[in-house]
């Protein structure tokens, strides 16, 4: 695993699952692209770190799977203040440099491994 890589997953992971809203915009480039439920587009740090505050999540990664240099999937268990219990998702991560340039959250592993995927052979291509 590419150590940059890893570092900035896991600091994203971090300012995420702390509430930590200036560690939030830290963590990520601007703009960073980001996919969920309600949508997908790119958002600046400061609309990153509000998203964190309105959610509440929390992601606890499970898994690991490098895809390139900048890519990564973590499985992860996600749960909100009004839980009762965690819900598996997995996210593809791009970084740019040491921050994280896209967090495509997906329903479950596979989705999130073909995307993945298909980025990079996108990306090898350009």
């Amino acid at each position: 695993m590419e150590p940059v890589l890893e570092a900035a997953v896991n600091r994203w992971h971090a300012a995420v699952n702390d509430g930590d809203l200036a560690a939030a915009e830290a963590a990520v480039s601007d703009p960073i692209v980001v996919l969920g439920p309600k949508g997908a587009g790119p958002i600046g740090p400061t609309a990153f770190a509000e998203w964190v505050a309105r959610s509440g999540i929390r992601l606890v990664p499970r898994s690991w799977h490098p895809v390139s240099h900048r890519l990564m999937v973590v499985e992860q268990d996600a749960t909100w203040p009004e839980s009762t219990a965690p819900t598996r998702v997995a996210t593809v991560f791009r970084t740019t440099g040491n921050r994280v340039s896209a967090a495509l959250r997906l329903p479950d592993l596979r989705a999130a491994l073909e995307l993945a995927h298909i980025c990079r052979e996108l990306a090898a291509t350009e």
